[in-house]
């Protein structure tokens, strides 16, 4: 991976250059082409603190998946000339804090890239968001994370003076006591995030740019999951004595956030609702310290990284051509765009966890491991799938039937870049249920 990283950081001058947009594009292509032809079997050292596994191997794979798509779906910043040059260059940098966090080997490393990925998004939000409230919605996002990042700046300090070193292997945690114990593992829980933690996550949805709520549900969600993969089999005598309260907090929020869904009329807050009802389950599996659980997560991070970007992609497609995100006008969407409607279908089908989508098998898992933790969360579970398929549904029968709002009076039908888009959010979400076996040997 150590080459996909020096090919990135050479690349980063193409978006100064005029035909730079499409450079970068194929540039990142051919860096996946590089991260699938690299695939490995066991952890591989680079050097420098640096190195990665298949449990870091499946996330850098959708960090530059997530990263090319988000680009090619924020066609409008390029051909409206929207400062086009430093958003590639934001995007990038974006690119490069993450693909470093997933190869880092050392906490320290680890946590400053992770607190790096936020410039960028915050700038994105900024520079490139819709509405007024931006600055509101990207103060919400800096500080909710930084503020529960600090206790774990102490706690690496803190590690570094008792062990003295910080790489993953090499140092032991168990004998920690319990405000250590919370101070390693909140900043991970509020940047996933977990209920009560999670307001910062649809005003920083609602208000970015399409290519910036791509990448905070497809991969920055993710880091807080990964990290807490990392840290939990160091915390395991802690873990099994609090991890009660993460998995009842996470699924007592999956039903109350699925609620909450039902009630929401902008799309694009509706998908970041079920974004942090999906992450809950994902905490809860993370918890339970079982292997179902810890692949099932692991699973269902990379699952929800491609269904809640494509679906981010549909509500903005519907977004530049009506100029809202509101149900009471995104409505009968499909006599106007019928083509588009059979990717609202399938994208809609993927996040209630239908067949063939790998989300139906990390569901799957997750669902046994949190069951085989406690029986008594059957009934809790159960209310949270139902959930789950009721917003889900309710999402497309709002906008594609009914009655399409009268005031729209010019309207464009999709064209092949779009199509090409959901193809390829659509595309790996279902096929890679069929070479599953790696996203679950790793452990």
């Amino acid at each position: 991976m150590l080459s996909i990283i020096l090919m990135l950081v050479f690349t980063i001058p193409l978006c100064l250059v005029s035909m730079g947009w499409w450079l970068v594009q194929v540039s990142i292509l051919i860096m996946v082409a590089i991260g699938i032809l690299g695939l490995v079997d066991e952890m591989v050292y680079l050097g420098f603190s640096m190195g990665y596994d298949l449990m870091s191997y499946g996330l850098f794979m959708l960090s530059l998946w997530i990263t090319f798509l988000s680009i090619l779906s924020s066609y409008k910043v390029f051909s409206s000339f929207m400062h086009s040059e430093l958003f590639l260059f934001l995007m990038m940098m974006l690119l490069f804090m993450l693909l470093m966090a997933f190869s880092s080997l050392s906490l320290f490393g680890f946590y400053f890239y992770f607190e790096g990925s936020l410039i960028p998004i915050f700038l994105l939000v900024l520079g490139w968001g819709y509405q007024p409230e931006r600055l509101q919605a990207g103060i919400y996002l800096l500080f909710y994370t930084l503020l529960a990042s600090l206790p774990l700046l102490i706690c690496i300090f803190f590690l570094d003076f008792k062990s003295g070193s910080l790489i993953f292997s090499l140092f032991e945690m168990n004998g920690l006591g319990t405000l250590m114990y919370f101070g390693m593992v909140m900043a991970f829980l509020v940047k996933m995030p977990m209920y009560l933690f999670h307001l910062w996550l649809p005003s920083a949805h609602v208000e970015a740019p399409v290519s910036g709520s791509m990448i905070l549900a497809g991969v920055l969600l993710k880091l807080g999951g990964y990290g807490l993969l990392r840290l939990l089999p160091l915390l395991v005598i802690m873990s099994q004595m609090i991890s009660y309260l993460w998995v009842g907090i996470s699924l007592m929020g999956g039903i109350l956030v699925g609620c909450a869904c039902l009630g929401q009329v902008d799309l694009k807050a509706l998908v970041a609702y079920s974004s942090v009802s999906h992450m809950g389950i994902v905490i809860g599996g993370i918890m339970t310290m079982t292997y179902w659980g810890v692949c099932g997560s692991y699973l269902m991070m990379i699952a929800h990284g491609l269904c809640s970007s494509g679906l981010f992609c549909l509500v903005n497609m519907t977004y530049e051509r009506l100029g809202s995100r509101s149900l009471m006008l995104n409505k009968g969407l499909l006599n106007m765009m019928p083509s588009l409607g059979l990717w609202w279908f399938l994208l809609c089908s993927c996040n209630m966890s239908a067949p063939p989508s790998l989300n139906l098998l990390g569901e799957i898992m997750l669902l046994n491991s949190i069951m085989m933790w406690s029986l008594g969360s059957i009934t809790v579970l159960m209310m949270v799938s139902f959930l789950s398929a009721a917003y889900s549904l309710y999402l497309f029968s709002y906008s594609q039937h009914g009655t399409y709002y009268s005031g729209i009076y010019v309207f464009s039908s999709c064209n092949v870049r779009e199509y090409k888009l959901m193809m390829l959010h659509w595309l790996p979400l279902n096929f890679l249920i069929m070479s599953s076996d790696f996203l679950t040997v790793w452990l």
